[in-house]
């Protein structure tokens, strides 16, 4: 088996993680309740096109998820793992299967400020099936990342 240029390997590799953080004028319970529901995802997202719980823990929370996902360049069919271990302050999701995607992890992090107010912290890392530059690949997770908090900032502060 001939070995394969480095670029071919370096692109599908984990990238580094992409953050945002924003203020939310919503009380704590309210972002995690939104964030846990993850089949109404596309009534706030633009980005999320369908998205359908495969599978629930044994509080009923999401554990797969099966979402199609238009973001811009990133257009693809993904099962995800949703991980609640760490709620209400933290939900993460790890790959399961996808089309495109080879990898990918996120994490949103929920502090309350006061009674009213949130800071919502969203992590993400992806990696492609096909060479894509790492500085493209993170300013597209960055703008996924971004349009995400201020989708779900307007959503809930409306």
């Amino acid at each position: 088996m001939l070995p394969q240029p480095f670029f071919a390997v370096a692109f599908r590799a984990m990238s580094d993680k992409s953050r945002s953080t924003v203020t939310i004028d919503a009380a704590a319970d309210a972002v995690f309740a939104a964030l846990a529901d993850v089949a109404n995802y596309p009534t706030w997202s633009k980005a999320i096109k369908e998205a359908s719980v495969k599978s629930s823990d044994s509080e009923g929370r999401p554990a797969t998820v099966f979402m199609k996902i238009d973001a811009g360049v990133m257009k693809d069919r993904v099962t995800l793992d949703y991980d609640f271990s760490a709620a209400p302050g933290e939900i993460s999701f790890t790959f399961n299967d996808a089309d495109l995607l080879t990898d990918m992890a996120g994490k949103y992090s929920i502090k309350a400020i006061d009674a009213d107010t949130t800071e919502l912290s969203y992590e993400l890392e992806v990696a492609l099936s096909m060479p894509v530059p790492a500085m493209m690949r993170q300013k597209a997770e960055k703008a996924t990342i971004d349009q995400a908090l201020s989708e779900l900032k307007t959503f809930l502060e409306d």
